[in-house]
C-alpha cells in the first residue's frame, strides 16, 4: 500500500551531468555578453524570438537565453546566478521541480525560465504562496525582465477586470494560485467575451509546489452565491445531532475525519422527520442537513476551530491563528455550526463554480515547480502532474548537524525537556527557532517558557508583513522564536553577528507534522548557504499523530516501554514506531487526496462540456445555428428516450413524446402507436420539425431575438449548473449511506453522477429551446395582431 513512499531519495550525480554540460556552454558565453551594451544585451530578446519563430526549439536558445539573464541580473541587480541556480532553472524549464535546500536563491533562479518561456509569446505565470511574495518577486525579478524588454504583470486579488486583463496579456504574469484559479471560474460566468481576463493556459512556475500542489489541494476553489437557508431545518437537525451517541447513532473517523450516519441513527432520522426511506434520492437534501449537524458537531470546536463574536460565527486559521475575515464554510456546514450555536443563521452559500486545485493546474500545457522539499512526494508529482523531482546540490556544502530524535512518555515531559534545552542555549546567545504543528501548540509552547521567564516571540502575527520581519530577524544573537511549521516561508533567516561561533541556529521541533516534507522545511530554516546550525526533535506519545494514527501501537509499546527519571523513552524501537507511523499518515493523506481528486475528476468532464457550451454562445455571432442544433437533439432525444428500442411497443411513452415535441412544433403531430421502429417515427415527424426549423431561420437576422437568446442560454446554462453542483455534493454525502449494500462509491459516483448530468444537461437543452422558440412564436402573433 505504501509502495509510492518508495521513492529514490537523493538525485544522482548521473541523472545531474546533462544539465552540468549546458551550464558548461552558459559559462563559456559569458564574456560574450560582459562585453555588449546594454542595448545589444537588450536587442537579444528580439533575436531569440525571430530564431523561435524561425523554427528553433527552446532547448536550442537556452545556453545563450540564460547566459542573457546572468548578465542582465549582474548589471540590474548586481546578483550573479550560481551554477546550482542555472541547474535549477534548467530543470524548472523543461516542466519539472527543482528541489533546492532553504537560502539557496530560488527567486533568482526562477528568473531564468520564465524569461526563455515568455519568449514564446504565450505567457508565463509564476505562483508564488501569498500576495507579499508575488509582490517582491514582481518588483524585484520583475527589473531583470523589464531591463530585456520584456512587460511583466501582477495580478492580486480585488483588483479592476481592466487591470487584470492586463495582467495576463504581459509575457510574465506573478500572482498566488488560487487567484489565478478563481479567474478561470469566473471567466466562465462572464456576459460577454471581451469580460474575459485569462487568456489560454502555456508555462507555469509555482513556488513552494509543495505547499501549493499538496497542502492547499485539500480544499477546493468555490465561487459562491448566497441563497436563503431553511432555518428550522438547520435547528431540527442541530437538535437532533446533539442526542446523537458516537458509535451508536453515526462513525467519526478521526484520520479522515469521514462522518457516516449508522443504521440506528439512519433510523433516528426516518422517525423524527417522518419518512420511510432516507436512501430515497429525493430525501437526499434532508440526510445532507442533517450529516452537516453531526459534522458541525464532531468536527469544530468552540474556540479552536471558530470565535463566536458579535453573535456570529467566525472561522479560525489552524495555520496561523488568524480569524479569517468574511470567510465561512459553504454547502450549509456554516449554518450548522450557527445552529449548533443558537445564533442567528446567515445565508447560505451555494457553490456556483467549482474547482480542485489539482484540475486547476492540470489546464496548463506544461507545469513545473521549486521548492526546499518536494522528493518524498515524487511519486505523487509523478502521477497527478507529470512533473520529476530533480535535487539540486547546495552551492556550498551543508554543514547543519540534525540531532537524533528525543521521545518522552508525556507532553509535560516534553515540554520541560524544551525548556531546558532552550535554558541552556539561550545562556550563550545561540538563537532558538521552536517550531509546532499549530497555533494551539505554540500558545502551549509559550507557557512553559513564561513560567521559567524566558523572553520569546511568538509568531501569532495578523499580517503576513509581520510575519515576515519577525521570521528574518529569528538568527539574531539570543532571539527565542516560537512559530508554527508553515509560517514565514519563503523568507530566509540570515544569522546575526557572532551567530555562527555559537552554533549557528538552533531548530526544535515540538511535533512530528503530517509529512516528513514539512518536518525538513522546519529543519532547513536551520544552515543556510553552508552556514552552521543545529536540528532536533523533541516528541511524546501523547501528540495528535499517535492519538489519530497509532493508538494501539502505542498501547502495544507502553507495555514494554522504559523511562528515565526525566521521563525519556529509552527503548531504541520507538524511533521506528515514529517512522512508521508518519508514513501511515502520509500514505492517508494521499488516499485522500486520490479519491477528492478521483470524485472531481468525474465532475471535471462535466465541467468540460458546460463551459465550452457556454463559450460557443459567447463566440457565436448568431445563437440561431446553435439553437437549430438543440432543437434536432431535443427532438430526436425525446423520441429515443421515452421508445427504447429493448422494450415492447406497448409500454413506449408516446404521449410523453408528443407532449415535448407539440410544445415546440408550429404543426401538432400524433405519433402511431402500433409503430415499431422508431427510425420511422423520426421518418414521420420530420414535416413538421422541418417546418419548425425554416421558422427560426426566418430570424437569424432579428438582432432583438439573437441578443433573448444569446441571454436565455447562458442563464439557462448557469442556473442548471449551480443545481447540478448541488446535486452532486448531495450524492457524494449519500454514497456514504450505500456502504451497507457493498457497493464501490466511487462507482457509484460515477454512475449516478453521469446519469444526473445527462438528465440535467437534457432539461438545460429542453427549456433553452422552449423559451426561445415561445418567445418567437409570440413576436409573430404580435406581429400579426399588429397587421389587423
Amino acid at each position: 500500500m505504501l509502495s509510492f513512499l518508495k521513492n529514490k531519495e537523493k538525485t544522482s550525480k548521473r541523472e545531474l551531468k546533462p544539465y552540468y554540460k549546458i551550464v558548461n556552454q552558459i559559462n563559456q558565453l559569458e564574456a560574450t555578453y560582459e562585453a555588449m551594451s546594454d542595448d545589444e544585451l537588450r536587442s537579444m530578446t528580439n533575436k531569440f524570438k525571430e530564431q523561435l519563430q524561425n523554427g528553433a526549439t527552446i532547448h536550442d536558445i537556452i545556453p545563450d537565453a540564460f547566459a542573457v539573464v546572468r548578465e542582465a541580473s549582474k548589471r540590474v541587480l548586481n546578483m550573479r546566478h550560481y551554477d546550482v541556480q542555472l541547474i535549477g532553472g534548467l530543470v524548472i524549464a523543461e516542466g519539472n521541480i527543482s528541489e533546492m535546500a532553504t537560502g539557496e536563491g530560488k527567486t533568482l533562479v526562477a528568473s531564468l525560465p520564465s524569461y526563455v518561456r515568455a519568449l514564446e509569446g504565450k505567457g508565463v505565470h509564476v505562483i508564488t504562496v501569498n500576495d507579499y511574495l508575488a509582490k517582491r518577486d514582481y518588483e524585484l525579478i520583475g527589473q531583470i525582465h523589464r531591463f530585456l524588454g520584456l512587460t511583466v504583470g501582477l495580478n492580486l486579488p480585488m483588483m479592476d477586470p481592466a487591470d487584470k486583463k492586463r495582467a495576463y496579456q504581459a509575457d510574465i504574469t506573478y500572482g498566488v494560485g488560487t487567484e489565478f484559479g478563481f479567474d478561470y471560474l469566473r471567466d466562465n460566468m462572464v456576459r460577454n467575451l471581451e469580460d474575459k481576463v485569462q487568456r489560454p493556459y502555456h508555462f507555469a512556475i509555482i513556488d513552494e509546489v509543495d505547499s501549493v500542489l499538496i497542502d492547499e489541494a485539500k480544499t477546493p476553489l468555490i465561487i459562491a452565491g448566497k441563497m436563503k437557508a431553511n432555518e428550522e431545518l438547520h435547528r431540527i437537525a442541530a437538535i437532533l445531532a446533539k442526542r446523537f451517541v458516537k458509535d451508536v447513532d453515526y462513525e467519526f473517523d478521526d484520520e479522515t475525519k469521514a462522518t457516516t450516519l449508522t443504521e440506528r441513527g439512519i433510523e433516528k432520522v426516518e422517525e423524527a422527520f417522518g419518512v420511510d426511506n432516507l436512501y430515497d434520492l429525493e430525501h437526499q437534501t434532508l440526510y445532507h442537513y442533517v450529516i452537516q449537524a453531526v459534522r458541525a458537531h464532531v468536527m469544530f470546536e468552540k474556540n479552536v476551530d471558530y470565535i463566536i463574536k458579535d453573535g456570529k460565527v467566525q472561522l479560525v486559521d489552524m495555520f496561523t491563528g488568524r480569524i479569517m475575515e468574511g470567510r465561512s464554510l459553504s454547502d450549509g456546514l456554516h449554518q450548522a455550526i450557527e445552529a449548533k450555536e443558537g445564533v442567528p443563521i446567515t445565508e447560505e452559500n451555494k457553490a456556483q463554480a467549482q474547482i480542485t486545485i489539482q484540475n486547476y493546474f492540470r489546464m496548463y500545457p506544461i507545469l513545473s515547480g521549486m521548492t526546499g522539499t518536494a522528493k518524498t512526494q515524487e511519486k505523487e508529482f509523478l502521477e497527478v502532474y507529470g512533473m520529476r523531482v530533480i535535487q539540486i546540490p547546495t552551492n556550498r556544502p551543508k554543514i547543519r548537524v540534525d540531532h537524533p530524535d528525543i521521545i518522552f512518555e508525556s507532553k509535560d515531559a516534553k515540554y520541560k525537556y524544551v525548556v531546558k534545552e532552550v535554558k541552556e542555549r539561550h545562556k550563550k546567545g545561540q538563537p532558538i527557532l521552536i517550531g509546532t504543528t499549530s497555533i494551539l501548540q505554540s500558545e502551549e509552547v509559550a507557557k512553559y517558557l513564561d513560567k521559567e521567564g524566558l523572553p520569546y516571540q511568538l509568531l501569532n502575527a495578523k499580517t503576513v508583513e509581520q510575519e515576515v520581519e519577525l521570521i528574518s530577524q529569528a538568527g539574531q544573537k539570543g532571539r527565542i522564536t516560537v512559530a508554527t511549521n508553515m509560517a514565514g516561508r519563503g523568507t530566509d533567516i540570515v544569522l546575526g553577528e557572532g551567530v555562527a561561533e555559537l552554533g549557528g541556529l538552533y531548530v526544535i521541533g515540538t511535533e512530528k507534522h503530517e509529512s516528513r516534507r514539512i518536518d525538513n522545511q522546519l529543519r532547513g530554516r536551520s544552515g543556510r548557504q553552508g552556514d552552521p546550525g543545529e536540528s532536533r526533535f523533541i516528541l511524546s506519545i501523547e501528540d495528535d499523530m499517535f492519538r489519530r494514527f497509532a493508538k494501539e501501537d502505542v498501547e502495544k509499546f507502553k507495555k514494554k516501554m522504559v523511562v528515565d527519571e526525566e521521563g525519556r523513552i529509552l527503548n531504541k524501537e520507538i524511533n521506528e514506531l515514529i517512522d512508521r507511523t508518519q508514513r501511515i499518515v502520509e500514505g492517508a493523506y494521499f488516499s485522500m487526496r486520490e479519491y477528492n481528486l478521483k470524485l472531481d475528476d468525474v465532475i471535471n468532464d462535466q465541467r468540460r462540456v458546460i463551459y465550452s457550451l457556454r463559450d460557443k454562445v459567447l463566440e457565436s455571432d448568431n445563437t440561431i445555428k446553435l439553437l437549430k442544433e438543440m432543437v434536432v437533439d431535443t427532438v430526436e432525444f425525446a423520441v429515443h428516450d421515452n421508445a427504447p428500442e429493448e422494450l415492447d411497443v406497448s409500454e413506449w411513452k408516446h404521449d410523453e413524446i408528443e407532449r415535448v415535441i407539440n410544445s415546440l412544433f408550429l404543426t401538432p403531430v400524433t405519433i402511431d402507436r402500433n409503430e415499431p421502429k422508431v427510425k420511422r417515427i423520426l421518418e414521420a415527424i420530420k414535416p413538421s420539425l422541418d417546418e419548425l426549423l425554416e421558422f427560426i431561420e426566418s430570424f437569424k437576422e432579428n438582432e432583438r431575438v439573437i441578443e433573448v437568446s444569446t441571454q436565455v442560454m447562458l442563464n439557462y446554462i448557469d442556473s442548471i449548473w449551480i443545481k447540478h453542483l448541488e446535486q452532486m455534493t448531495h450524492l457524494k454525502e449519500g454514497i456514504g449511506l450505500r456502504q451497507y449494500q457493498q457497493e464501490d462509491p466511487m462507482r457509484i459516483y460515477q454512475r449516478e453522477g453521469l446519469e444526473l448530468f445527462e438528465k440535467n444537461y437534457q432539461e438545460l437543452r429542453r427549456n433553452i429551446v422552449q423559451e426561445i422558440v415561445n418567445f418567437m412564436k409570440s413576436l409573430t402573433v404580435k406581429e400579426q395582431v399588429e397587421e389587423i
